[in-house]
């Protein structure tokens, strides 16, 4: 009986559509560029997607790899393009960010110690309805203009 019970208890939980550790957020093409010879600045890039029926904010972000994150944007002013700390970045209910060149973005400051394309490091990302993501973003090179 006591078996019975629990088979229906687990068929009904995963028939209710509310799947165990459902990712409210998702993360895609992320990557960390190698900071340039003698340069301690660098960026991160990726897409958000919000797979909920809510508008959140990606809140801040963190590194083990680097002494700080930033949330960024660069915008034109005065025909010259400038580049700004933003204190969240907001994702629609249903809908992606993306963080790229020219456009919103994710600092990072000061690596601890040296960095390799081809390696990876750990990113968190707070969001504003509490969700938390550790990734692990590949490091590659700055492109060649």
């Amino acid at each position: 009986m006591i078996r019975l019970t629990a088979f229906i208890f687990i068929a009904a939980f995963a028939l209710s559509g509310t799947p165990v550790n459902a990712s409210e957020i998702t993360v895609t093409e992320g990557q960390v560029r190698v900071p340039m010879p003698g340069r301690t600045v660098t960026a991160g890039y990726f897409t958000i997607n919000n797979n909920t029926s809510e508008a959140i904010k990606l809140l801040s972000a963190d590194s083990a790899a680097f002494e700080r994150a930033e949330l960024h944007q660069h915008t034109h002013q005065d025909g010259v393009m400038r580049m700004e700390h933003v204190s969240h970045i907001d994702i629609a209910a249903n809908g992606s960010v993306s963080l790229q060149p020219g456009g919103l973005h994710l600092m990072l400051f000061n690596p601890v110690q040296p960095l390799l394309a081809g390696e990876s490091v750990m990113v968190v990302l707070r969001f504003s309805n509490g969700q938390q993501l550790e990734l692990s973003m590949p490091l590659t090179e700055m492109p060649r203009r």
